[in-house]
């Protein structure tokens, strides 16, 4: 299976990723994962990605490109993966367009997760993530609370508040979401792609992922 999911900064979509990679066997290859990666390791494409993360903007269409297609030639990706955070402009939808109509592949669906902006920057800017390991927490919600405030459970690492998850900079990152990144639900429609779901902070990630499987059939 060949999957896109899409929704703003928050919606959840990398929970939803790594539980519909689990399900189906395929890889979850996630952007911002990959340059966040590139960043710690101090690389050029890590610290130019990083310059526009930090802003709360989208990193160019063709390093991010690039990037993704360097990625989906790997073995493991061959026969099925899953697309978190790409494509993120029309543009970059188009390029994908390509590079799987180039291998003799087509997405099977496009899975887009709605939750309300008020939902989304509650949840972001609540977020503190370990600076060890890279577990994230979410001092709001009980379930998803530190057992100790400010460390980490799993390694006792220093839980902190990214720079990219300051209420200032989440509205920013919704604003480039709406403009850029939006199109792309229609885009998807027009192409009879798109899986609508609708998710709130009253649904668990478990109710969340529940609705994804009925949109897509499974």
């Amino acid at each position: 299976m060949r999957l896109v999911l899409l929704g703003a900064p928050g919606a959840g979509k990398g929970t939803q990723a790594k539980l519909l990679a689990e399900k189906f066997k395929m890889p979850h290859i996630s952007t911002g994962d990959m340059f966040r990666a590139a960043a710690s390791a101090d690389t050029p494409i890590g610290k130019e990605a990083q310059t526009f993360m930090q802003a709360g903007a989208l990193v160019p269409d063709n390093v991010v490109i690039g990037l993704v297609q360097e990625r989906l030639a790997k073995e493991d990706a061959k026969t099925g993966f899953l697309l978190d955070g790409f494509p993120r402009t029309v543009i970059q939808a188009n390029a994908l367009d390509e590079m799987l109509r180039t291998a003799g592949q087509k997405l099977d669906a496009v899975v887009s997760i709605d939750v309300s902006e008020q939902d989304l920057i509650e949840r972001l800017s609540s977020r503190r993530t370990c600076r060890k390991c890279g577990a994230i927490y979410n001092i709001v919600f009980e379930s998803q609370k530190p057992k100790a405030e400010g460390v980490c459970d799993r390694c006792g690492g220093e839980l902190y508040q990214r720079s990219d998850e300051m209420p200032a900079v989440i509205k920013e990152r919704l604003r480039v979401y709406n403009k850029n990144t939006a199109p792309l639900v229609d885009y998807y429609r027009g192409k009879g792609l798109l899986r609508p779901v609708v998710a709130s902070n009253s649904m668990t990630p478990q109710d969340v992922f529940a609705a994804v499987l009925k949109a897509l059939g499974a």
